[in-house]
Protein backbone atom coordinates (compact mmCIF):
# COMPACT_ATOMS: atom_id res chain seq x y z
CA UNK A 1 0.00 0.00 0.00
CA UNK A 2 3.25 2.19 0.33
CA UNK A 3 3.27 5.38 -1.98
CA UNK A 4 6.08 7.92 -2.44
CA UNK A 5 5.14 10.83 -0.99
CA UNK A 6 3.22 13.73 -2.96
CA UNK A 7 2.98 17.73 -2.42
CA UNK A 8 -0.26 18.24 -1.46
CA UNK A 9 -0.63 20.66 -4.87
CA UNK A 10 0.08 17.71 -7.25
CA UNK A 11 -2.49 17.46 -9.60
CA UNK A 12 -1.98 13.84 -9.21
CA UNK A 13 -3.37 14.13 -5.45
CA UNK A 14 -7.14 15.28 -6.85
CA UNK A 15 -7.36 12.10 -9.23
CA UNK A 16 -6.51 9.89 -6.16
CA UNK A 17 -8.75 11.56 -3.75
CA UNK A 18 -11.58 10.61 -6.20
CA UNK A 19 -10.41 7.10 -7.00
CA UNK A 20 -9.91 6.18 -3.74
CA UNK A 21 -13.13 8.07 -2.37
CA UNK A 22 -15.33 5.95 -4.90
CA UNK A 23 -13.62 2.72 -4.18
CA UNK A 24 -13.94 3.02 -0.53
CA UNK A 25 -17.60 3.97 -0.95
CA UNK A 26 -18.42 0.64 -3.31
CA UNK A 27 -16.93 -1.37 -0.77
CA UNK A 28 -18.79 -0.29 2.12
CA UNK A 29 -22.00 -0.25 -0.11
CA UNK A 30 -22.01 3.49 0.44
CA UNK A 31 -22.76 4.21 -3.37
CA UNK A 32 -22.95 7.76 -4.20
CA UNK A 33 -22.25 11.21 -2.42
CA UNK A 34 -22.51 12.08 0.81
CA UNK A 35 -26.07 13.66 1.62
CA UNK A 36 -25.22 17.14 1.16
CA UNK A 37 -27.79 17.81 3.93
CA UNK A 38 -25.67 15.67 6.67
CA UNK A 39 -25.99 17.80 10.07
CA UNK A 40 -23.78 20.11 11.46
CA UNK A 41 -22.74 17.27 13.73
CA UNK A 42 -21.47 15.47 10.76
CA UNK A 43 -19.69 18.64 8.85
CA UNK A 44 -17.85 20.03 11.54
CA UNK A 45 -19.24 22.98 13.43
CA UNK A 46 -17.91 26.74 12.69
CA UNK A 47 -14.96 27.07 14.99
CA UNK A 48 -16.85 30.18 16.78
CA UNK A 49 -19.80 28.27 17.94
CA UNK A 50 -21.69 30.77 17.12
CA UNK A 51 -25.51 31.23 16.02
CA UNK A 52 -25.13 34.46 13.87
CA UNK A 53 -25.39 34.55 10.39
CA UNK A 54 -22.30 34.15 8.48
CA UNK A 55 -22.59 36.80 6.43
CA UNK A 56 -21.81 39.15 9.39
CA UNK A 57 -18.88 36.95 10.97
CA UNK A 58 -15.95 37.32 8.71
CA UNK A 59 -13.68 35.25 10.52
CA UNK A 60 -13.17 32.96 7.68
CA UNK A 61 -10.50 35.41 6.68
CA UNK A 62 -8.63 34.56 9.58
CA UNK A 63 -9.52 31.02 10.52
CA UNK A 64 -10.75 29.35 7.12
CA UNK A 65 -8.44 30.83 4.95
CA UNK A 66 -8.89 27.62 2.60
CA UNK A 67 -12.26 28.75 2.28
CA UNK A 68 -11.00 31.99 1.35
CA UNK A 69 -8.70 30.69 -1.14
CA UNK A 70 -11.90 28.57 -3.02
CA UNK A 71 -13.64 32.28 -3.14
CA UNK A 72 -10.58 33.45 -4.77
CA UNK A 73 -10.21 31.05 -6.79
CA UNK A 74 -14.45 31.06 -8.03
CA UNK A 75 -13.50 34.50 -9.20
CA UNK A 76 -13.60 36.59 -6.27
CA UNK A 77 -11.67 39.40 -6.22
CA UNK A 78 -11.80 41.19 -2.54
CA UNK A 79 -12.87 39.16 0.22
CA UNK A 80 -14.54 41.62 2.99
CA UNK A 81 -13.59 41.13 7.34
CA UNK A 82 -14.44 43.25 10.33
CA UNK A 83 -11.59 45.60 11.57
CA UNK A 84 -12.54 43.84 14.77
CA UNK A 85 -11.61 40.57 13.08
CA UNK A 86 -7.44 41.48 13.75
CA UNK A 87 -4.74 39.46 13.06
CA UNK A 88 -4.32 35.45 13.60
CA UNK A 89 -2.64 36.13 16.98
CA UNK A 90 -5.72 37.72 18.61
CA UNK A 91 -7.79 34.83 18.31
CA UNK A 92 -5.24 32.03 18.32
CA UNK A 93 -5.99 30.53 22.12
CA UNK A 94 -9.09 29.77 20.39
CA UNK A 95 -7.90 26.96 18.17
CA UNK A 96 -6.05 25.21 20.60
CA UNK A 97 -6.84 22.39 22.37
CA UNK A 98 -4.98 22.75 25.61
CA UNK A 99 -3.22 19.54 26.44
CA UNK A 100 -2.20 16.91 28.85
CA UNK A 101 -1.85 13.54 27.96
CA UNK A 102 1.27 12.15 29.80
CA UNK A 103 0.47 8.38 32.14
CA UNK A 104 2.02 10.03 34.96
CA UNK A 105 -0.29 13.66 35.18
CA UNK A 106 -1.29 14.00 38.62
CA UNK A 107 -4.52 15.83 40.02
CA UNK A 108 -2.58 19.25 40.70
CA UNK A 109 -1.30 19.11 36.47
CA UNK A 110 -4.60 18.64 35.47
CA UNK A 111 -5.89 21.54 37.94
CA UNK A 112 -3.14 23.83 36.32
CA UNK A 113 -4.15 22.88 33.08
CA UNK A 114 -7.66 23.63 33.16
CA UNK A 115 -6.86 26.92 35.58
CA UNK A 116 -4.90 27.99 32.24
CA UNK A 117 -7.24 27.20 29.88
CA UNK A 118 -10.17 29.09 31.67
CA UNK A 119 -7.61 32.63 31.68
CA UNK A 120 -6.74 32.02 27.85
CA UNK A 121 -9.96 31.14 26.85
CA UNK A 122 -8.55 27.83 24.89
CA UNK A 123 -11.23 26.13 22.62
CA UNK A 124 -10.56 22.96 25.15
CA UNK A 125 -8.77 20.99 27.33
CA UNK A 126 -7.51 17.42 26.07
CA UNK A 127 -7.15 14.62 28.78
CA UNK A 128 -7.23 10.91 29.63
CA UNK A 129 -10.57 9.97 30.25
CA UNK A 130 -9.87 9.56 34.05
CA UNK A 131 -9.82 13.30 34.44
CA UNK A 132 -13.00 14.29 32.42
CA UNK A 133 -14.96 14.48 35.82
CA UNK A 134 -12.44 16.56 37.17
CA UNK A 135 -11.73 19.22 34.09
CA UNK A 136 -15.50 19.19 33.73
CA UNK A 137 -15.92 20.29 37.38
CA UNK A 138 -12.82 23.06 36.84
CA UNK A 139 -14.52 24.65 33.76
CA UNK A 140 -18.19 24.82 34.48
CA UNK A 141 -19.56 27.99 33.42
CA UNK A 142 -16.73 29.02 31.05
CA UNK A 143 -16.08 28.46 26.96
CA UNK A 144 -14.20 25.60 27.49
CA UNK A 145 -14.48 22.37 26.35
CA UNK A 146 -13.78 18.82 27.89
CA UNK A 147 -12.17 17.04 24.99
CA UNK A 148 -10.95 13.13 26.10
CA UNK A 149 -9.40 11.02 24.44
CA UNK A 150 -10.40 7.14 23.33
CA UNK A 151 -7.87 4.22 22.36
CA UNK A 152 -5.69 6.24 23.44
CA UNK A 153 -2.79 6.33 22.05
CA UNK A 154 -2.47 3.17 20.15
CA UNK A 155 -5.78 2.42 18.46
CA UNK A 156 -5.28 -1.31 18.30
CA UNK A 157 -8.76 -1.78 20.60
CA UNK A 158 -11.80 -3.67 19.50
CA UNK A 159 -14.56 -0.76 18.24
CA UNK A 160 -16.83 -2.16 21.10
CA UNK A 161 -13.84 -1.05 23.78
CA UNK A 162 -13.35 2.51 21.87
CA UNK A 163 -17.46 2.73 21.84
CA UNK A 164 -17.80 2.26 25.72
CA UNK A 165 -14.44 4.58 26.84
CA UNK A 166 -16.15 6.94 25.04
CA UNK A 167 -20.01 6.77 26.01
CA UNK A 168 -18.35 6.63 29.27
CA UNK A 169 -16.40 9.67 29.10
CA UNK A 170 -19.65 11.31 27.24
CA UNK A 171 -21.00 10.89 30.35
CA UNK A 172 -19.20 12.04 32.93
CA UNK A 173 -19.14 15.55 31.11
CA UNK A 174 -16.48 15.31 27.60
CA UNK A 175 -18.08 17.34 24.93
CA UNK A 176 -15.58 16.16 22.57
CA UNK A 177 -13.89 12.86 21.61
CA UNK A 178 -10.37 12.30 20.46
CA UNK A 179 -10.31 8.84 18.67
CA UNK A 180 -7.37 6.61 17.67
CA UNK A 181 -7.62 4.99 13.88
CA UNK A 182 -6.94 1.78 13.88
CA UNK A 183 -4.09 2.00 12.10
CA UNK A 184 -3.26 -1.55 11.58
CA UNK A 185 -6.62 -2.16 9.95
CA UNK A 186 -6.17 0.93 7.85
CA UNK A 187 -2.76 -0.75 6.82
CA UNK A 188 -4.06 -3.69 6.15
CA UNK A 189 -6.69 -2.82 3.54
CA UNK A 190 -9.29 -3.98 6.13
CA UNK A 191 -11.11 -0.96 5.24
CA UNK A 192 -14.76 -2.25 6.93
CA UNK A 193 -13.11 -2.97 10.42
CA UNK A 194 -11.78 0.52 9.93
CA UNK A 195 -14.87 2.17 8.95
CA UNK A 196 -17.05 0.27 12.08
CA UNK A 197 -14.58 1.55 14.28
CA UNK A 198 -15.11 5.14 14.22
CA UNK A 199 -18.94 4.30 13.31
CA UNK A 200 -19.38 2.88 16.99
CA UNK A 201 -17.31 6.04 18.40
CA UNK A 202 -19.26 8.69 16.64
CA UNK A 203 -22.41 6.61 17.54
CA UNK A 204 -21.43 6.16 20.98
CA UNK A 205 -20.12 9.76 21.69
CA UNK A 206 -23.22 11.63 20.44
CA UNK A 207 -23.87 14.53 20.88
CA UNK A 208 -19.81 15.24 21.39
CA UNK A 209 -17.75 16.18 18.20
CA UNK A 210 -15.07 13.04 17.15
CA UNK A 211 -11.87 13.61 16.09
CA UNK A 212 -10.19 10.89 14.32
CA UNK A 213 -6.39 10.65 14.61
CA UNK A 214 -4.53 8.84 12.04
CA UNK A 215 -1.09 9.02 12.84
CA UNK A 216 0.03 10.38 10.01
CA UNK A 217 3.56 9.88 10.25
CA UNK A 218 3.02 6.21 10.16
CA UNK A 219 0.71 6.47 6.61
CA UNK A 220 1.29 6.72 3.31
CA UNK A 221 -0.56 9.44 1.38
CA UNK A 222 -3.07 7.19 -0.07
CA UNK A 223 -3.32 5.47 3.71
CA UNK A 224 -3.60 9.25 5.01
CA UNK A 225 -6.32 9.68 2.29
CA UNK A 226 -8.39 6.79 2.38
CA UNK A 227 -8.42 7.55 6.59
CA UNK A 228 -9.84 10.85 5.68
CA UNK A 229 -12.47 9.58 3.41
CA UNK A 230 -13.48 6.59 5.47
CA UNK A 231 -13.68 9.16 8.49
CA UNK A 232 -15.95 11.54 6.67
CA UNK A 233 -17.99 8.86 5.64
CA UNK A 234 -18.27 7.80 9.41
CA UNK A 235 -19.59 11.49 10.31
CA UNK A 236 -16.58 12.61 12.38
CA UNK A 237 -16.81 16.28 12.70
CA UNK A 238 -12.39 16.46 12.45
CA UNK A 239 -9.54 14.18 11.40
CA UNK A 240 -6.47 14.52 13.29
CA UNK A 241 -2.67 14.63 12.57
CA UNK A 242 -0.88 12.51 15.19
CA UNK A 243 -1.28 11.12 18.85
CA UNK A 244 2.21 13.08 19.96
CA UNK A 245 3.15 9.56 21.15
CA UNK A 246 4.35 8.51 17.26
CA UNK A 247 7.43 8.91 15.42
CA UNK A 248 6.27 12.57 14.08
CA UNK A 249 3.84 15.22 14.50
CA UNK A 250 1.94 17.63 12.57
CA UNK A 251 3.34 18.99 8.65
CA UNK A 252 2.09 21.49 6.82
CA UNK A 253 2.20 19.06 4.15
CA UNK A 254 -0.28 16.99 5.88
CA UNK A 255 -2.63 19.48 7.08
CA UNK A 256 -3.22 20.59 3.37
CA UNK A 257 -3.61 17.15 1.84
CA UNK A 258 -6.06 15.91 4.92
CA UNK A 259 -7.91 19.76 4.10
CA UNK A 260 -7.89 18.88 0.36
CA UNK A 261 -9.33 15.47 1.03
CA UNK A 262 -12.11 16.68 3.85
CA UNK A 263 -13.02 19.34 1.77
CA UNK A 264 -14.55 22.70 3.61
CA UNK A 265 -17.07 21.60 5.79
CA UNK A 266 -15.30 19.19 8.04
CA UNK A 267 -12.03 20.00 11.24
CA UNK A 268 -8.55 19.75 10.90
CA UNK A 269 -6.62 19.43 13.60
CA UNK A 270 -2.93 19.77 13.75
CA UNK A 271 -1.36 18.03 17.09
CA UNK A 272 2.44 17.10 18.11
CA UNK A 273 5.51 19.14 17.73
CA UNK A 274 3.64 22.47 17.45
CA UNK A 275 5.30 24.71 20.07
CA UNK A 276 5.49 28.52 18.66
CA UNK A 277 2.87 30.77 17.38
CA UNK A 278 4.86 30.42 13.89
CA UNK A 279 4.02 26.71 14.30
CA UNK A 280 -0.04 27.80 15.11
CA UNK A 281 -0.03 30.19 11.99
CA UNK A 282 1.82 27.58 9.33
CA UNK A 283 -0.72 24.67 10.29
CA UNK A 284 -3.81 27.40 10.03
CA UNK A 285 -2.79 28.33 6.87
CA UNK A 286 -2.27 25.26 5.50
CA UNK A 287 -6.03 24.53 6.38
CA UNK A 288 -6.21 23.81 10.15
CA UNK A 289 -9.33 24.70 12.67
CA UNK A 290 -7.96 23.08 15.50
CA UNK A 291 -4.79 23.18 17.32
CA UNK A 292 -3.11 20.77 19.94
CA UNK A 293 -0.81 21.55 21.89
CA UNK A 294 0.84 21.20 25.97
CA UNK A 295 2.79 24.62 25.45
CA UNK A 296 0.11 26.59 24.42
CA UNK A 297 0.56 29.41 27.11
CA UNK A 298 3.89 29.70 25.60
CA UNK A 299 2.52 30.04 21.90
CA UNK A 300 -0.23 32.57 22.81
CA UNK A 301 2.44 34.75 25.01
CA UNK A 302 5.09 34.54 22.96
CA UNK A 303 6.95 33.10 25.32
CA UNK A 304 9.71 29.98 25.16
CA UNK A 305 8.55 26.78 27.30
CA UNK A 306 11.99 24.93 27.98
CA UNK A 307 9.38 22.41 29.42
CA UNK A 308 7.95 21.63 25.66
CA UNK A 309 8.85 18.17 24.98
CA UNK A 310 8.43 16.43 21.66
CA UNK A 311 4.87 15.71 20.27
CA UNK A 312 2.57 16.67 23.33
Amino acid sequence: MSSPSRPANDPSVDQLVDVITEKVRARLGQGGRPDPNLPPAQRGPCLDDSDEDCASCGACVIRRPWSVRAIEDAGASRVAAPQAIGRLEADMARLIDHTLLKPDAGREEVVVLCDEARAHSFASVCVNTTWVPLAKAMLAGSSVKVCAVVGFPLGAMAPTAKAYEAREAVRQGATEIDMVINIGALKSRDYETVFEDICRVVKAASPADVKVILECSALADDEKIIGCTLSKLAGAAFVKTSTGFGKGGATAEDVELMRKTVGAYMGVKASGGVRTSDDVRRMAEAGATRIGASASVAIVSGATDPKAAAGY
